[in-house]
């Protein structure tokens, strides 16, 4: 997307939403990014209204299908907020639309019908009578109505979504939750019922989840460590119950983790994922989910790197920071044109312990080493990734490498390891079951013999193009060795010997080999082939992606430059 056309101001106004936190003398213009976005929204519109069931004998009727063809009041309250936006806003093309608006009330219609007597939705894929599936519609239900409400033709299609708003709250007040994130979420969508509808006990279930305060590690990380999608999620809602309880002092874990990010940033605009504890773990995820965090604090507090940030982001995401753009809307502080940019951290060696993360970039490439998980390094540079490097022993069937954690040893980092393998004595008489049943005759009461030991160690050193690699596995002679590097799909492979009957699998013996995406490349090497045992007892199975494996044997020392 254009910078320009995200400082530009346009000609065109809408009323505040109650729930901004903020009053405005006179009503600003919105910026031509706004515009622009409320634009694109249009051209999603008339392929929803497809997707909405319109027999009034269907059971489902007004509902919108997912992408399973289910009925979904999720979907549908997604939609309900993608349809409000276009009828309200002057903008766009379905501005006051008479059809849209019925399609809007069917919906709304079907929301209450989809809604349990309880006040919750389901989450068809996993969750049922699910409180914070609920409070997620409710974000997108209370915009759409605060939208409408600036639309007098809306007012029987309201009648419905207010319905829907206060049954939902009567669910919040008593409802529970079962991660980390849906506290928050919970919160926000009983503080954004009460700017529509004041009640004390929305208020007061809002402040007994903030009794158990802000769950933020020293490292700037919310528990789940999701940054490809909840971590996003919490700081915003975080914001909005931060402004709906006038509690600004909560702004601060918000502020903290965006400041973490910028350190969890590729130079693609990706975010780091592989230290997730849900989802997202693994994907490819850009920080379209911040940008809302980022602008509204990079203008509240006037600081340049967020402001970066938000250019980063609307370079590399472009038009999908328009996920919360109901928000952007209703709330004309977003409107402002951001601060001067300063520059964010590109040169950096970084540690987040609590995450058990290090981060290492210089200018255009990075690389990402992760405790406590097989996958313990990634290097990106450019389009060209590897996604991750993996190495097991076939010893006892449990030799796959991961480390608890990762130490500083002068300008390197070392990660290690510690595997026994022992064989066990017969059980001693006077503990023998007299029926033989070895459950009661448990393997931690035998004696050890012929104990057999691997001693992993793998230290990472950055240098000025890229990272050396050294690898040492030593104890037990003679166990055979896999080593892969897994490279993301897409690009071309030279200087490795594809495996005969084993897709995207390559045997790496040259002194270098090159991955190769678009103007992009990593090169590794050199490589090293003792044997074709690349998929070992005990090992993960192989990753859907060109995989590349240098093989060998104990004692096994190794090292590789990748740049």
């Amino acid at each position: 997307m254009n910078r320009r056309n995200f400082t530009k101001l346009g000609t065109t106004v809408i009323g505040l939403s109650p729930f901004s936190g903020f009053a405005w003398a006179e009503k600003p213009q919105k910026p031509a990014w706004l515009i622009k976005l409320i634009r694109l929204n249009d051209s999603y519109i008339k392929p929803s209204t497809q997707n909405q069931i319109q027999d009034k004998n269907h059971a489902f009727f007004g509902a919108i299908l997912n992408g399973e063809d289910i009925p979904d009041p999720v979907a549908t309250s997604g939609v309900l907020a993608m349809w409000a936006i276009g009828i309200a806003c002057p903008e766009s093309d379905y501005y006051q639309s008479t059809n849209l608006l019925h399609q809007f009330e069917r919906g709304a219609q079907y929301l209450l019908k989809a809604q349990h007597k309880d006040g919750t939705i389901d989450l068809l894929s996993s969750n049922f009578h699910s409180p914070p599936d609920t409070a997620f519609s409710i974000e997108k239900i209370a915009r759409a109505y605060t939208l409408l409400s600036t639309i007098p033709a809306a007012a029987q299609a309201l009648i419905p979504t207010k319905t829907y708003l206060l049954r939902a709250g009567e669910a919040l007040v008593i409802g529970g939750i079962h991660t980390p994130n849906h506290r928050w979420v919970v919160t926000a969508a009983l503080l954004q019922i009460h700017a529509l509808f004041p009640d004390k006990r929305y208020v007061a279930r809002a402040e007994e989840w903030l009794l158990e305060h802000i769950d933020i590690d020293p490292d700037g990380q919310y528990t789940e460590k999701s940054a490809g999608g909840y971590t996003a999620i919490v700081n915003r809602v975080l914001i909005d119950v931060a402004l709906g309880l006038n509690k600004p002092e909560i702004l601060d874990a918000v502020r903290k983790n965006l400041h973490m990010t910028m350190y969890y940033t590729h130079p693609n605009g990706e975010v780091v994922t592989e230290a997730s504890n849900r989802q997202d773990k693994g994907t490819i995820n850009f920080l379209q989910g911040y940008y809302y965090s980022y602008r509204k604090l990079a203008i509240r507090d006037g600081n340049p790197q967020f402001a970066a940030m938000c250019r980063l982001i609307e370079e590399t995401a472009k038009d999908r920071i328009g996920d919360n753009l109901s928000a952007y809307i209703l709330e004309p502080d977003m409107w402002k044109e951001l601060p001067n940019p300063g520059k964010l951290p590109t040169e950096y060696v970084k540690a987040f312990p609590y995450s058990g993360v290090v981060r290492i970039r210089k200018g255009n490439w990075d690389t990402t080493l992760l405790s406590n998980n097989p996958g313990f390094l990634t290097f990106q540079k450019g389009k060209a990734v590897l996604q991750g490097m993996r190495i097991a022993a076939s010893f006892f069937g449990k030799g796959q490498f991961q480390s608890a954690e990762i130490k500083p040893i002068g300008n390197s980092w070392m990660m290690s390891n510690a595997l026994e393998g022992p064989y066990y004595q017969p059980y001693p008489t006077d503990k023998i079951d007299p029926n033989g049943d070895l459950s009661k005759m448990p393997r931690t009461q035998r004696t050890k013999s012929e104990i057999q030991s691997l001693r992993y160690t793998t230290t990472v050193t950055a240098q000025d193009n890229g990272i050396q690699v050294d690898f040492s596995i030593e104890g037990t002679d003679g166990v055979p060795v896999s080593l892969e590097l897994i490279f993301r799909p897409g690009g071309t492979l030279s200087g490795v010997i594809p495996m005969l009957g084993r897709d995207k699998s390559f045997l790496f013996a040259s002194q270098e080999a090159q991955y190769t995406m678009g103007e992009d490349s990593i090169h590794i090497g050199p490589g090293l082939q003792q044997h074709k045992g690349i998929v070992l007892r005990g090992a993960l199975p192989p990753m859907d992606a060109p995989t590349v494996y240098l093989t060998g044997f104990t004692p096994f020392k190794h090292s590789i430059k990748i740049y």
